[in-house]
Formats: structure tokens, C-alpha cells, sequence
């Protein structure tokens, strides 16, 4: 059955997104949610103002940080009516050679809302039932949370967390978060959560203030530090704490040119750099460090959908905290916030919640 819906329609780079009623219903194996909030992340951004390519032409919604409830299902899908979801940002078929062998994330049949399909600023967003991760409503409670504010689970977790999983950081690793608004920031709380000490790098001393809170055992503004200077900061944390010198762990989250030079001349022997922010820009960077000091540089694109229920475990058991990074606005005003986001005059991850 089909459910009323509308959803908030980007129609050209920089052009004013255009509120559009449309018919949301499921097919065989999809379900429709009833969106209780989605975040706004820098992809977003890239796709509005950068004019980075959607998969889908326009017009499309943007938004794939979605939580809400399933309100209709197709055939096949049924066991998914009523229950609360967070939407994978990045959907696996589920049957291709590469999802059979647990590599989802090269999927060549992936679906990314508000880029292969319609995206979650919307009141109602129809997905396939293999893109869901449900949310114990008591857990959420529980843990003092609402579901609109869990919907950036959806990417600003679970991407930090299949980075970390992927990455194999130990208790007694030192890890490096440069770029700590957004992605960086639970990049920082699940490197803690796992045992590692953590060094935060970042041009804002409020962010950085804020993750001393959360997770991060050293916090450097980068503005203050040349590369060497970084290098050295870090040196010497490491040996008051009793740490390698070697191995670390550095995680690239903040999506700019600068934060990827930076990242890859803090490698050293034996280290692991993961690029897990985005940008278009290209850098310029001696790829024989890699083979001189045995590191190891790896990409990261999403997270596949087995492993939602972990980072969510995170969140709910208080592990890692989502509340102080969240601002909630309403949906209506989704053309002043992506501004506001884009000037930066918003410290925290902002989550669209549509109205009744």
C-alpha cells in the first residue's frame, strides 16, 4: 500500500531544494520508513555545493543517515512492520559474488540513499529490508537517547567503526584522529572504546576541547604545529605513556587536501593510515614510504550491514556518546542549515527532522 509522503528535492548544484510530494511504496523486499531524523553529513555538502556526481540524476533527496519506523512493507518484507530501524547508509545486494564472500562493501549493486536512490530528507524514505540494523526501543530509552538522534549511527558510527575493526587496532595502540568534527569524532570514542590511546588533530579548539571530553588523551591544534612539530608532540606522548613508536595508527577524517598531507607524513614503521574522509582535491605524496616503512594505507566506504549492531552496542551501552554531537532542526528549514553547515557556523552533526 502506498503511504503519502514528501521529501526535499535537490534539482541542480547550489539551486534552493524544493519540497515534493510523492506516493512512498514498498516493492517486493522493501519496506517503507517513516523518517524520524536524518543527518546532514560532508558527502551532502559535496554533492550540493562541490557538484560531486550522484549515481541518480536529479532531482534526487539527499540524506543517508536515517532512522524512523516501518510503516508499510512489500511482499517478503513483512517481518519489518512496526519495528524502529537505522537505514545502512550503503546497501549490499546481499547476493553478488563479493557479498557472498562478506566483501559488501564493493557491492557493484550497492545502494546509497540520496545517491543510487532517494534519500532520507523526506518524511518517508522505501528501502530494500537488507538495509535495516533494528533499534531496541528499551535499550534506546534506556540509554536516555531518540531515534532521530541515532540516525547518524547510520554513517558518522558505523564508517569510524569498520575503519577501527578494519584497521585491527589492540588495547595499548596509539591512534591518530585527524579531522575530529563529525566522522572524526566517533572515529576518536570507538579508537578509545577499543583500547587505544588517542591523539586528536583538528583547526578548532572548541571541537578539540569537547573531544578531550569523549575519548581523546591528547588533543594538538594543528594551527600551532608544523608537521615535524605534530611528529614530535606525538613522540613524545607516546614514550610518556609507555607506547610504541611505532605502529601507529592514523585515521584521516577530516576530508580536506591538508588533513591527508598531514596524515601520511605522520607514517612511520609498521604504521596503518585509513582515509576515511573524502575530498576531491588531489595531494601530492612519495608512495616508497609505504614500501620503506612497511606501512599499510587503506580505504574505507561505509560499512557493510553485519556490522551495524556492534557499533550501535556502542552507543546504547554509553560507550561512545552521540548526544553532545547532535543539533536537531526541522526538515522545513533544510536549505538555512545546509548553508549554516557549509559556512560553519554549526559545531555539531546536524540531524533534519521532519514535521507531522
Amino acid at each position: 500500500m502506498a503511504v503519502s509522503a514528501y521529501r526535499w528535492d535537490m534539482t541542480g548544484v547550489k539551486e534552493p531544494m524544493v519540497r515534493t510530494e510523492f506516493s512512498a511504496e514498498p516493492g517486493a523486499g522493501e519496506v517503507v520508513v517513516e523518517v524520524a531524523g536524518c543527518g546532514v553529513c560532508h558527502t551532502d555538502l559535496g554533492y550540493y555545493y562541490d557538484g560531486v556526481r550522484t549515481n541518480q540524476p536529479f532531482p534526487l533527496a539527499l540524506g543517508h543517515e536515517i532512522s524512523g519506523r516501518v510503516v508499510e512493507t512489500g511482499a517478503g518484507a513483512e517481518a519489518w512492520r512496526g519495528k524502529t530501524v537505522i537505514v545502512c547508509a550503503v546497501i549490499p545486494c546481499g547476493t553478488c559474488d563479493a557479498c557472498v564472500r562478506g566483501k559488501g562493501t564493493i557491492c557493484p549493486n550497492q545502494k546509497m540513499p540520496g545517491n543510487d536512490i532517494q534519500g532520507g530528507f523526506a518524511s518517508h524514505i522505501v528501502v530494500p529490508q537488507q538495509g535495516l540494523c533494528e533499534v531496541d526501543e528499551a535499550r534506546l530509552a534506556k540509554a536516555g537517547l531518540e531515534l532521530a538522534q541515532v540516525s547518524i549511527v547510520a554513517d558518522a558510527v558505523t564508517t569510524p567503526y569498520q575503519a577501527v575493526l578494519q584497521a585491527g587496532i589492540e588495547p595499548g595502540s596509539l591512534a591518530v584522529v585527524i579531522g575530529i568534527g563529525g566522522v572524526g569524532g566517533y572515529t576518536a570514542q570507538i579508537a578509545a572504546a577499543f583500547g587505544a590511546k588517542v591523539v586528536a588533530i583538528d583547526v578548532d579548539d572548541d571541537k578539540l576541547a569537547n573531544i578531550a571530553k569523549h575519548g581523546a588523551a591528547l588533543t594538538l591544534n594543528a594551527r600551532n604545529h608544523d608537521g615535524k612539530g605534530l611528529r614530535d608532540a606525538i613522540r613524545a606522548f607516546a614514550k610518556e605513556n609507555g607506547l610504541r613508536q611505532t605502529e601507529w595508527y592514523i585515521f584521516e577524517c577530516s576530508g580536506t587536501a591538508v588533513g591527508q598531507t598531514t596524515a601520511y607524513g605522520l607514517l612511520n614503521r609498521g604504521a596503518t593510515m585509513a582515509v576515511v574522509g573524502f575530498t576531491m582535491d588531489k595531494v601530492e605524496v612519495r608512495l616508497s614510504n609505504l614500501m620503506a616503512f612497511h606501512a599499510r594505507l587503506l580505504g574505507n566506504w561505509g560499512c557493510v550491514p553485519e556490522n551495524y549492531p556492534g557499533a550501535l552496542d556502542l552507543v546504547l551501552d554509553g560507550k561512545i556518546q552521540v548526544a553532545p554531537f547532535v543539533e536537531k532542526r526541522s526538515l522545513d528549514d533544510i536549505n538555512q542549515v545546509f548553508h549554516d553547515v557549509h559556512a560553519g557556523q554549526v559545531k555539531r552533526r546536524v540531524v533534519l527532522v521532519p514535521g507531522k
